[in-house]
């Protein structure tokens, strides 16, 4: 490993950072992700069952492996929309500003009912059929796109690795794990999330024989490892891949981020009639807009809309 091994030791905890890697003598490059304090906040405004968190802690951690991995100044948008209980699932990474920190937000829409009335236990059952689409905003400048697959009966992480063939045709393979951590005293479960993805470079030539390796060390990565703040990162890809000399490079942290403002839905609501606002208002006159992923009750008083 490089001398940058050392770096990690400025992220407290190995939670909350992401970290880019390469494997030169392959020509494969990576990322690796790990949410802690993050993940946790970011599960915290709508409490979902084990099950359904679990698959939005991995969407968390995939959406800053996108983002992150094409350096993002802007927005990118993981979202899934199917026909099961767990029928709508949406994650934001913000590329950093300089006024803003690189962040991740998360919100999954689930029928409870139907959530229980399940017979079995499996993600085909949780979400039903339906799509995932990748939609990328640069701040400034660029052009939107986005791009939509299928939603795999494997995971979202499959789902992904489909993504990928088909939008840039390069080899690529991703593992997600989400998990909660009970903390004494506290009946609110603290989320913590991690990915590894490698990535076949486009300059790489004759893959194919240490592609079918890579990807079998892969696999051995175990959830537990992804998510544990106390094993080092650099310890997790020695083991995996030091027959490779993994270089790694500096780390990027991350943070819960919500953009919501009131300004902002000050200025939709300005856009609606009298007549399409009545009935948004409480008897005080006060319209009280819940943003969805951070929980954040925004107050616009009539005076604001005048």
């Amino acid at each position: 490993m490089s001398a940058n091994i050392g770096l990690m030791s400025q992220v407290s905890n190995h939670g909350d950072f992401i970290l880019p890697f390469d494997l030169p003598k392959a020509g494969v490059r990576g990322r690796l992700v790990r949410l802690d304090a993050s993940s946790t906040r970011a599960l915290s405004a709508h409490v979902l069952p084990e099950d359904a968190a679990r698959v939005v802690g991995e969407g968390l951690a995939l959406a800053a492996i996108l983002g992150s991995a094409i350096k993002l100044d802007g927005r990118l948008t993981l979202q899934t929309r199917s026909d099961g209980p767990l029928d709508l699932v949406t994650v934001d990474y913000y590329g950093a500003t300089d006024e803003k920190p690189r962040g991740v937000r998360a919100f999954g829409r689930l029928d409870a009912a139907r959530f229980a009335a399940r017979t079995e236990k499996n993600f085909t059952t949780l979400t039903g059929q339906g799509a995932m689409a990748i939609t990328i905003e640069p701040r400034v400048g660029g052009n939107n796109y986005q791009g939509i697959v299928q939603l795999s009966p494997s995971g979202i992480a499959a789902s992904a690795e489909v993504y990928f063939g088909q939008s840039e045709q390069l080899l690529t393979t991703i593992r997600l794990a989400a998990a909660p951590l009970f903390v004494a005293g506290d009946k609110t479960p603290h989320w913590r999330a991690g990915g590894l993805m490698l990535q076949a470079t486009p300059e790489a030539k004759d893959i194919a024989n240490d592609w079918e390796r890579l990807f079998i060390l892969m696999k051995t990565a175990e959830d537990l490892e992804l998510v544990d703040v106390e094993l080092a990162p650099e310890t997790l890809l020695w083991r995996l891949f030091h027959e490779d000399e993994v270089r790694v490079h500096p780390p990027e942290p991350i943070a819960f981020r919500c953009d919501c403002n009131s300004d902002r839905i000050t200025s939709i609501l300005k856009g609606y009639s009298v007549q399409e606002r009545e009935g948004l208002a409480d008897p005080d006159g006060i319209i009280r807009a819940s943003c969805e992923f951070c929980g954040t009750v925004h107050q616009i008083t009539p005076e604001a809309l005048a």
